[in-house]
């Protein structure tokens, strides 16, 4: 365990020790001046678990999933308040966030919270600056739908009327950026020859100036939508680069020097200015392999200058597959200290996307497996009004 691990938990058990010092002189304060008959059951006798060091009940604590937490949370006074202490919900954002398969704009984080030093005074214990439980709560991916507007119980048959109609279009999305072209799988490669994940529906003889083409597709045999592969350079170049480990000039932005923050500033190419306006949304094809990503100042202003207003409405979603090529083996996984992959939070805040107007979404994905696609995918096409 790391040194700042074992910081973390010394903190949160010394909150959890001070909060039931509290509660149980404030309890007894009470006890004394009540009249036995008045006692209601919250008074009782503490339980066997109540009476635990805390150094177990944190221990304990730290064993439940977030249900059974809150669960432990509804059988006592005590434990209510207990479980809601927003240190320990600080070190479990920390310890579980870069295990997250994905994170969207309403359920990310304010990271800049757990940036701040961990409280130690008595008087910052009493009075926490932030809800760490609900961050924790929105973002913890078995938790997150109830955050969801909830649709309405006519939307059902609505939404069953609506599916017997055919749509007269099916909505298009323009994909790009590094993953697609710098890892060892070709993501859309694997896209056009894995049927079980999506079913390629045709492949329009057309392509955008050699860098890119559409590709239409079939969701779970229901719903059609077509993809328009935007490449920063043709094929050839792109093969050359991969062998020889080099970047080469990106044909897709026009560079135009740096705003005023000192940031690099892009406008799409003509070309890919007339995809931006007949999208209904984007992906990113990030590179979540470590050590291997492009500066994200750069992406950033790429992904700015594609979803600019300018060019269409700012509430056409952004989803950004998080990818690496192949998944590493559990038995790795588990024995490396080091991440086999960036998680989705750090590449939110990577590529700066909590600043966007745009609904966005990270879902980790693997290229060779293809796993995350289709939970990206569902997310995008919802986002585009289709009910799934």
């Amino acid at each position: 365990m790391s040194g700042k691990s074992q910081s973390d938990e010394s903190v949160v058990i010394r909150s959890l020790r001070h909060f039931r010092e509290k509660y149980f002189n404030a309890r007894k304060n009470v006890s004394d001046q009540a009249h036995a008959a008045e006692v209601t059951s919250e008074d009782a006798p503490p339980g066997f678990l109540d009476c635990l060091p805390v150094d177990l009940q944190f221990l304990i604590m730290t064993l439940l999933s977030p249900v059974d937490l809150c669960r432990l949370g509804a059988t006592s006074s005590y434990w209510r308040a207990m479980v809601r202490d927003p240190l320990l919900w600080r070190y479990f954002l920390v310890r579980d966030m870069p295990k997250w398969p994905s994170i969207n704009h309403v359920t990310m984080p304010r990271l800049e919270a757990l940036h701040t030093p961990l409280c130690v005074g008595e008087k910052e214990m009493e009075e926490p600056g932030h809800d760490f439980m609900t961050d924790y709560l929105k973002g913890y991916p078995a938790c997150r739908q109830q955050w969801f507007p909830q649709r309405p119980p006519y939307s059902v048959v609505t939404s069953f009327l609506q599916s017997l109609v055919p749509t007269a279009t099916e909505p298009r999305y323009a994909m790009f950026g590094p993953g697609m072209e710098q890892l060892d799988v070709s993501m859309v490669t694997k896209l056009m020859h894995t049927p079980d994940v999506l079913l390629v529906a045709g492949i329009p003889q057309r392509q955008i100036n050699g860098i890119g083409s559409g590709i239409s597709y079939v969701y779970k045999n229901q719903h059609k939508f077509n993809i328009l592969t935007l490449y920063s350079t043709n094929r050839a170049e792109r093969e050359r680069a991969r062998m020889e480990q080099q970047s080469v000039s990106n044909k897709l932005f026009i560079q135009e020097g740096r705003d005023q923050s000192g940031h690099p500033h892009f406008s799409p190419t003509p070309q890919v200015q007339e995809v931006c306006q007949a999208v209904d949304g984007f992906i990113y094809v990030a590179n979540a392999e470590p050590g291997r990503g492009d500066d994200g100042e750069v992406e950033w202003a790429q992904i700015q200058a594609l979803v600019d207003p300018a060019l269409g409405s700012s509430s056409r979603p952004l989803l950004v597959l998080s990818c690496v090529s192949r998944e590493e083996p559990d038995q790795i996984r588990t024995t490396s200290s080091n991440s086999t992959r960036t998680p989705c939070v750090d590449m939110a805040q990577r590529l700066c996307l909590p600043m966007l107007p745009n609904p966005w979404m990270v879902q980790d994905t693997v290229a060779e497996s293809l796993s995350g696609v289709l939970d990206g995918i569902s997310w995008l096409l919802g986002c585009s009004g289709l009910r799934l």
